[in-house]
């Protein structure tokens, strides 16, 4: 009560205060959130795509998190699907009404099979979007990730994952961009981030199956093949163009395989994780 009549920096202790408190909602997820981010791995590791489904604040929390896989773990755009009510935003208008909007789902989820995973994120747990979404999948045997903020939801109910992110009521109330949102976000990256965690993609915290695409990039990857490797930065780069760039398989190439070939086949041996790789070149 009288927010608006407090001063700046008491009004911003406030809400970094909400914020905070919002950011803890996860504690009490971390085994649901592990258990989805195994079945996203099992979906990559397969036949299987991921769906990203939501809508308003929530969509834009799971757009973030699907197109931040490519360039950060090198999951290919075609194993990545984002379903936002609307259609992702390419201004600053997101009208309230789409996430109302069912009809275009069926069309959308035509292809959903039992090696698919859907990540379904609505803070209420009952946005008709996101609940069209997960009833389309159901019978299609493909495994939900439910996302909610809100417990004993249809959406929680739903799921085969169930990640409750019991947040604070919201210090602007109904603005689900602000505490909900900062949840979701952190849930989402930590799904994301174990998932790459169980595809082999994280060594020692380093991102060792990034997508290299610009000089900033490029120089990281540098850097992450003479850390693994330990060697200086002439052999780094020799290694990455050997493989075109391929982290992985640079490393091993740095840390002394013969050719690109054999570094391959050390990551196939060990299902594209390069620890173990590393194990059997020593």
């Amino acid at each position: 009560m009288g927010l608006d009549a407090r001063d700046a920096a008491e009004m911003a202790a406030i809400l970094a205060a909400g914020q905070q408190a919002a950011a803890s909602a996860v504690d009490g997820a971390f085994e649901a959130i592990c258990a989805g981010a195994k079945s996203m791995a099992t979906s990559l590791q397969t036949s299987g795509s991921l769906y990203y489904i939501a809508a308003g604040s929530s969509g834009l929390m799971a757009a973030a998190d699907a197109m931040e896989l490519g360039g950060t773990f090198g999951i290919p755009a075609s194993r990545i699907n984002i379903l936002m009510a609307g259609g992702v935003p390419t201004s600053a208008e997101m009208p309230g009404d789409t996430e109302d909007d069912r009809d275009a789902l069926t069309t959308a989820l035509a292809n959903l099979s039992a090696a698919d995973t859907i990540l379904a994120v609505s803070a209420s747990g009952t946005t008709p979007y996101t609940m069209e979404a997960v009833r389309i999948a159901k019978p299609t045997g493909a495994t939900v990730i439910g996302i909610a903020n809100n417990p004993d939801t249809p959406l929680l109910n739903a799921a085969d994952h169930a990640i409750l992110l019991p947040t604070p009521p919201e210090v602007i109330s109904g603005s689900t961009r602000m505490g909900a949102g900062t949840a979701q976000k952190i849930a989402l990256n930590m799904l994301s981030t174990l998932m790459a965690k169980e595809l082999g993609h994280i060594h020692d915290g380093m991102m060792v199956n990034m997508h290299a695409d610009n000089i900033k990039l490029r120089g990281r990857a540098r850097q992450i093949v003479r850390t693994i490797a330990k060697v200086d930065d002439a052999t780094a780069s020799a290694a990455l163009e050997t493989t075109g760039g391929a982290l992985k398989p640079a490393i091993l190439i740095a840390a002394g395989a013969e050719t690109a070939e054999a570094a391959q086949a050390l990551l196939d041996s060990s299902k594209g994780h390069l620890r173990p790789a590393l194990q059997r070149l020593t």
